[in-house]
């Protein structure tokens, strides 16, 4: 049974919603969730969560603001600066996304589109459709493309 004071839940319930293209339900979550734990120490995920819900549903300057939220509450993750790079290569903001990306690579040298592909979490096509979208702006913001490894043998 979930516990409604359980702030953590409902940054994964809408995580959840996301991956099933379900994003219109996800930021009502995420809002709970820092409605009841402002200063949690997981607030950061569930802003960039909120983030990819936006860019999910198009709304990508909202995307962004929502992006640099969660750098602001948590400037070490580099998930946040990549995700930061992608949206603004979509809104055109090219210069910006290379600065976001140069910090995610700061962070995380090793982090190519192939390795943001190879983590795909669901099969729903709308979901599929936005992580695509994002790896456009990854390769707009100049993330290395990183190859494929094949298998040993």
């Amino acid at each position: 049974m979930l516990d409604r004071n359980l702030a953590d839940a409902h940054g994964w319930i809408g995580l959840g919603k996301y991956f099933i293209a379900r994003a219109m339900d996800t930021e009502a979550h995420i809002l709970e969730a820092l409605r009841l734990s402002p200063r949690d120490i997981f607030a950061f995920r569930w802003m960039w969560i909120a983030g990819l819900a936006k860019f999910q549903r198009y709304a990508d300057a909202e995307a962004a603001a929502w992006m640099r939220q969660s750098i602001e509450a948590n400037p070490n993750q580099p998930i946040g600066h990549f995700l930061l790079a992608a949206v603004l290569a979509q809104l055109g903001q090219t210069g910006e996304a290379k600065i976001a990306m140069q910090a995610g690579l700061a962070l995380a040298p090793g982090f190519t589109i192939q390795r943001f592909l190879a983590g795909g979490s669901s099969d729903n096509p709308v979901y599929l459709a936005s992580r695509e979208r994002l790896s456009e702006g990854l390769r707009m913001a100049g993330v290395p493309e990183g190859r494929l490894r094949r298998p040993a043998g």
